[in-house]
């Protein structure tokens, strides 16, 4: 069983049993991590099984498993068909979850700001820089704004949740798109006051001690840290909160037989209720496997993870729909081998 140096948060939980000595590991996106914890405390529980998860942000989980000395990575940023081949990958969706931005302005409640992607691309790119500017007030004038600076927060590391959230705000702002672009990693405009955190933990952190501060997070470290959300202006005009009605109205508007990898981009779904910022988080395995045991403990995980999907919604994540689960376990059969043999 490899071992290996915890780089970032992880969870490793005691075993009990009679597989006492199973352990899985992995490596990879914080978005998701709320939900692995969760999934890894009752699936031990049941099953003795370990999961040993390191939260080092896509980039870290990308190069884990491509050095091997992980069972699975996970991104939150969907490799290509061209770079799963090169490497000799296959990925899955484990869940979905969704962005949201978060604030830590004096006097104002969670939901009560609204903001659209136009907006928050301006805040970013250093355009707006006081929570009383104009631009801010338009959608809030009922709101008493401080003449106080903004920050902006970001990721400091590779991070599929950047790769989403700066994917989105290219889809709504074409200065976004021309001056930044998307990616895991950018070039944050300087035109901002800019702070970087490590993982969703180290933005979550920052905009809770930094007042004036603006960033971005997976919705459940914004619920864990009690920080302050914004409501949102989605494709159809309409300003919507987040939850699980909004993220799953998203989620619903998903072609996935279309999107080859599974690689599909949930942001700015059409809907009334449709939350803007929503994506899917991957898993990545080797094709040919070494170990068959260690492989299909993996896959018997995941299959657990989806079939308990209310320990997912319970914390603000969408399970993925049973078609594209019978999808995925497709895929598992045909694609996943050791010596030539399926491991599931």
């Amino acid at each position: 069983m490899k071992k290996f140096a915890v780089l970032a948060a992880s969870l490793t939980m005691l075993s009990a049993g009679a597989f006492a000595d199973t352990t899985i590991n992995g490596a990879g996106a914080t978005f998701p991590y709320p939900v692995y914890m969760k999934w890894a405390k009752e699936y031990q529980a049941e099953t003795g099984v370990k999961l040993n998860y390191q939260a080092i942000g896509s980039g870290g989980g990308i190069k884990q498993i491509s050095a091997k000395t992980v069972d699975f990575g996970a991104s939150d940023a969907p490799l290509t068909e061209t770079q799963l081949d090169k490497i000799g990958l296959v990925q899955f969706p484990a869940v979905m979850g969704s962005i949201v931005p978060v604030v830590n302005v004096k006097g104002i409640n969670a939901g009560e700001l609204k903001i659209s992607g136009e907006l928050l691309a301006d805040i970013y790119l250093g355009k707006v820089k006081f929570w009383d500017d104009k631009a801010v007030k338009v959608d809030n004038a009922s709101l008493t704004l401080p003449h106080q600076p903004i920050v902006t927060v970001h990721r400091s590391d590779a991070s599929g949740t950047s790769f989403n959230y700066t994917g989105y705000l290219a889809k709504v702002s074409n200065d976004w798109k021309e001056q930044v672009g998307q990616g895991k990693e950018v070039v944050w405009p300087k035109a901002a006051t800019n702070l970087g955190g490590k993982g969703n933990a180290g933005v979550a952190n920052l905009v809770k001690r930094t007042p004036g501060a603006i960033g971005y997070v997976e919705y459940a470290y914004a619920e864990q840290n009690k920080l302050i959300y914004t409501a949102m202006k989605n494709s159809a005009g309409t300003f919507v909160e987040p939850s699980l009605e909004t993220f799953q109205a998203a989620a619903a508007n998903a072609d996935w037989n279309s999107a080859p990898g599974f690689a599909i981009d949930l942001n700015n779904q059409p809907g009334a209720k449709s939350w803007p910022m929503t994506a899917a988080t991957f898993i990545l395995m080797y094709k040919d496997q070494a170990n068959a045991d260690n492989a299909k403990e993996v896959l018997k995980f995941f299959q657990w993870g989806y079939e308990h999907g209310d320990l997912a919604t319970g914390l603000g994540y969408v399970p993925m729909p049973k078609s594209v689960v019978t999808m995925v376990n497709d895929m598992w059969s045909k694609d996943i081998k050791a010596n030539g043999k399926k491991v599931y």
